[in-house]
C-alpha cells in the first residue's frame, strides 16, 4: 500500500515541477513579452504574474525599453510549469546575477501585478 501511495505522489508531484530553461534574449516584445533563442530556436516567453502597457497604449514603449534595457542581448534563465494556450511559456525571468526581471519591472512602475493570474502573493508589496 505504502508504495502505491508514494508512486501516486511522485505522479502527482510531477504536474507541478518548475522547469528551467536558458537562453539569450534576441527580442523585446513589449512590456511583458520576450524572445529568448534557446538551442537554436526562437522561444516566445510571457513574463508570468505582471502585465504592462501595450506598444501603443500611454507609456507602452516606455515599459517595453525598460525591459530592453535590463535583458536584450543578454542571457536569461526561465522558470516555468508549462505552456499557455498561445504556445508561450509564462514564466518568471532572471538575469545572470538573479534578478527577477519580472519584480523588477514592478518594482520600478514599468509593469503592474496582474491580480487574477497573480501566484505571487508577495509581489504586490512592490507595486507603486
Amino acid at each position: 500500500m505504502i508504495k502505491y501511495i508514494f508512486a501516486l505522489t511522485l505522479l502527482l508531484s510531477g504536474s507541478v515541477c518548475a522547469v528551467q530553461i536558458q537562453g539569450l534574449v534576441i527580442r523585446v516584445l513589449d512590456g511583458d513579452a520576450l524572445e529568448i533563442l534557446q538551442a537554436r530556436h526562437p522561444v516566445r516567453i510571457r513574463l508570468v504574474n505582471i502585465d504592462a502597457p501595450e506598444k501603443k497604449q500611454p507609456f507602452g514603449r516606455r515599459s517595453m525599453n525598460q525591459l530592453k534595457s535590463l535583458v536584450v542581448n543578454t542571457p536569461v534563465t526561465v522558470t516555468y510549469t508549462q505552456t499557455d494556450r498561445y504556445g508561450r511559456i509564462p514564466g518568471r525571468v532572471y538575469t545572470e546575477d538573479g534578478m527577477e526581471v519580472n519584480r523588477w519591472l514592478v518594482q520600478h512602475g514599468a509593469a503592474w501585478v496582474y491580480p487574477d493570474f497573480n501566484t505571487d502573493y508577495t509581489l504586490p508589496v512592490y507595486q507603486r
